[in-house]
């Protein structure tokens, strides 16, 4: 049963001592031993503690767990936990009857000696709901944003009493989630993957739990695949060249996948850019997610479902500023080439002077992250309200005199490049208002999105699309 009150650390660890059901093992690499070392101090470990170990050493670890790459990794630390758990029912047959079983494991890079590192680790835990149940999996990456190593180690070992304490006695998701920085909080510590699966969690839906760590401040950005599956977007935007379309997607339409394509194309044209390591982000942001201050989760994965079933990453973001979003993928892709598409009227947005009134740098603070880390823009054209197409070309004419010559720069430093070979034939599609005709039923919205789009919603119900009228029509 869920509590209202907040149990510290210490309460946490204590109580899972004394309760006789939960046994288990811990795993530790990189930041000691400091989650165990919790269930310790408080006394009654005994009730709780199977067996607590850190494989350090490189060669002992390969030898327990197997050859790996990279030692601070999802893969790493699944392969911990699927070599832990497995020992508990075959060396403790007796407590199978009465016992939920649990393996806990983490590894982790903490600050180094000189502080040039970006302390971070995995954490997960798999565990059992009843004693002979079946078993479940939470996993979870962490940000360490302490500036002193033992510090670090310290939010460690709370971050993984809280995830063990979570597990065993909370029921709701977000209830979980939340908990994880109990003791800790943001400025601490941050999450930007969280993903809970097993039998007794058919019903959780990852992509909003990935919602839900940027709605709720525990970090800024998550991301999931094509497939649902959530990712840790550092760990699979490391060193790539990354393309962005940010939008609303309510729903994808012919303009938005021509977005796609052709800044693909002029992307893959550009020398700095690496062909094979080419990744495409859609991205939604929180502004882009909210109507009327609220953000509607049933709306969400409508959107996620068809972003998804066109075979598109997508991120979720808190950075409404696309200075912000530029900051967080450099950081990410060590400088390689990032490409960011957008329509011409976001781009006049960007050079409005009045967006960076609470800049003490204004407008050129904003450029220069924007434009100072290998990032080019591909602009997309529109169409004016008198019919006329308004291109990038005929863009420094609708600019004040004092914007020109920035603007110049830009384009002679190869920043900004024109979308030439956009299908202006679809410019006319609005999706707003395709968006009206589906929810009233109307006919002839579906020359004005792909046909998988038009598949997902009609099968679905999307975006509110009366399943009355799917019948009518097939």
């Amino acid at each position: 049963m869920e509590e209202a009150k907040k149990l510290t650390t210490q309460e946490k660890a204590l109580r899972i001592n004394l309760s006789k059901a939960i046994y288990g093992s811990f795993a530790e690499v990189g930041g000691g031993q400091e989650t165990a070392a919790n269930f310790f101090k408080v006394g009654g470990a005994s009730g709780t503690v199977a067996k607590t170990m850190s494989a350090y050493d490189m060669k002992f670890s390969d030898a327990i767990y197997g050859v790996c790459d990279r030692y601070v990794s999802e893969g790493r630390l699944i392969s911990m936990i699927n070599h832990e758990y497995q020992l508990l029912p075959e060396r403790l047959p007796h407590r199978i009857e009465q016992t939920r079983f649990f393996a806990f494991a983490d590894t982790v890079e903490t600050l180094n000696f000189e502080r040039t590192n970006q302390g971070h680790g995995w954490m997960g835990i798999r565990f059992q709901l009843t004693p002979t149940g079946p078993y479940n999996d939470c996993i979870i990456h962490i940000k360490l944003h302490d500036n002193d190593p033992l510090q670090q180690q310290v939010t460690l070992g709370i971050l993984g009493v809280n995830l063990i304490y979570a597990v065993m006695f909370l029921v709701d998701t977000e209830a979980i989630m939340l908990s994880l920085l109990d003791g800790v909080g943001t400025r601490r510590a941050e999450i930007d993957m969280f993903r809970l699966e097993g039998p007794d969690f058919k019903h959780v839906d990852n992509r909003l739990n990935a919602l839900k760590l940027v709605k709720n401040g525990l970090t800024k950005a998550a991301m999931f695949g094509p497939d649902g599956r959530v990712m840790q977007p550092s760990e699979y935007l490391y060193k790539k060249n990354v393309m962005v379309l940010r939008g609303r997607f309510r729903p994808v339409t012919h303009v938005n996948v021509d977005m796609l394509l052709t800044s693909r194309r002029h992307f893959r044209q550009d020398p700095d850019v690496d062909k094979s390591k080419i990744v495409m982000l859609t991205e939604l942001t929180l502004n882009d997610l909210s109507s009327e201050g609220a953000i509607d989760e049933k709306d969400f994965l409508h959107r996620a479902d068809i972003i998804c079933s066109l075979g598109q990453n997508v991120l979720i973001s808190n950075y409404f500023e696309y200075y912000r979003l530029v900051d967080y993928l450099s950081k990410i892709t060590k400088g390689r080439k990032t490409g960011l598409v957008m329509g011409i009227y976001a781009l006049q947005k960007i050079f409005d002077e009045k967006t960076y009134e609470n800049l003490r740098g204004g407008i050129l603070e904003c450029f220069a992250s924007l434009f100072g880390s290998n990032i080019k823009l591909y602009i997309y054209p529109a169409l004016r309200k008198d019919g006329s197409i308004f291109r990038l070309n005929d863009f420094e004419s609708e600019l004040p005199d004092h914007l020109k010559n920035l603007f110049r720069y830009l384009m002679d430093n190869n920043k900004m490049e024109e979308i030439d070979d956009a299908n202006i034939a679809n410019l006319h599609i609005i999706s707003d208002n395709v968006l009206t005709m589906i929810r009233k039923g109307q006919a002839g919205w579906e020359k004005f999105v792909p046909h998988k789009v038009e598949e997902a919603i009609k099968e679905h119900g999307l975006f509110d699309y009366p399943l009355e009228a799917s019948k009518i029509t097939a």
